[in-house]
């Protein structure tokens, strides 16, 4: 270990998804040794997103012996440009989804000039995985995150790459979640499309499938006490598990979706694997059950029986945190 890494023990990770952004402090065993939490959307303007963040960073950053411990910062975000530090257009976002934000040069400059480093959040959570998770030993995988919308961060032949494979020219390759998955009258997305993947297969999504099956169809449900504008994901989760056929249907149309999408996937990285993380995860087999079916009917047959189904065993959203904080580690 180095001098500087002597003195300089941890790394901060940033797992910034579309309702909450959590901050871990993160040692070089990859433990967590404080967090903390702020809510994305609680702000209309990203200055005050970033004020609010460094108000709750500066209190657990003191409880590790104060700034001069912290050696770097990574940050996993929706539409994040690894090359340029920057979240570009990123339609889940309040404060982001009308241009480019320069969010790593704006934390390194509230943190003193510590070093950060930015990737979009399916590839930290990817990172992570490999490092802890689910994905140890493996070369080849996607990591499928769903939650406001639907992310995806690609690893091929061990790598994750940020260059020629996936990540493309200009940093932004592998946005799975805007794959068209309906071409003919499909739903508006914030990205300004219609017919994206994340349109139906997050936790918004499954929300918009609850009110458009409530309104089509007359079968009872207990979805129909509450107020369509304020059902939640896990109203249907709820509802479904206690055997609801309405939402029970939800997901099954939700797991078909996502299956058919991840059976064209196969068809350009083989992955051993899909990995699935976010909090319609829990759902577990109501959407798992559904969506491998969905695959097994629509892959090519070279690619059958090949892919495991994998949901994250990390806790929560270590798994994007500890990502965060590998790519700090690296500055």
């Amino acid at each position: 270990m180095s001098g500087q890494e002597e003195l300089k023990p941890y790394v901060i990770g940033l797992d910034l998804g579309g309702t909450n952004s959590v901050f871990g402090i993160v040692d070089s065993r990859g433990e967590i040794k404080a967090t903390t939490a702020i809510k994305t959307q609680a702000y209309a303007e990203v200055e005050d997103y970033v004020k609010a963040s460094l108000d709750a960073l500066h209190v657990i950053i003191e409880q590790v012996g104060g700034i001069q411990t912290i050696k770097a910062m990574g940050i996993g975000a929706p539409n994040g440009n690894y090359y340029k530090g920057t979240i570009e257009f990123a339609p889940n976002l309040a404060w982001g989804h009308n241009g480019v934000v320069p969010l790593a040069d704006m934390f390194s400059k509230g943190l003193g000039g510590i070093p950060v480093a930015l990737t979009n959040d399916a590839n930290a959570a990817d990172i992570g995985e490999m490092t802890y998770g689910v994905a140890r030993g493996m070369k080849n995988f996607i990591v499928i995150t769903l939650g406001t919308g639907v992310g995806s961060g690609i690893v091929v032949n061990g790598q994750l790459v940020y260059g020629q494979v996936v990540y493309g020219c200009d940093g932004f390759a592998g946005e799975l979640g805007h794959v068209i998955a309906q071409r003919e009258g499909g739903r508006s997305c914030g990205c300004g499309r219609f017919g994206c993947l994340e349109t139906y297969c997050s936790a918004t999504g499954v929300a918009r499938s609850a009110r458009e099956f409530l309104e089509k169809s007359t079968t009872p449900s207990v979805l129909r006490d509450l107020k369509p504008e304020e059902i939640t994901s896990l109203d249907v989760s709820l509802a479904a598990a206690k055997g609801d056929k309405l939402a029970i249907d939800v997901y099954e149309f939700t797991g078909k979706m996502l299956g058919q999408a991840c059976a064209d996937f196969a068809a350009f990285s083989s992955p051993e694997a899909f990995i699935f993380f976010g909090g319609l995860t829990k759902a577990g087999d109501l959407l798992m059950k559904p969506l491998k079916k969905a695959y097994d009917e629509n892959v090519l047959k070279i690619f059958k029986d090949k892919a495991k189904f994998l949901i994250s065993g990390l806790e929560g959203s270590s798994a994007a945190v500890l990502g965060a904080s590998a790519v700090g580690w690296e500055l």
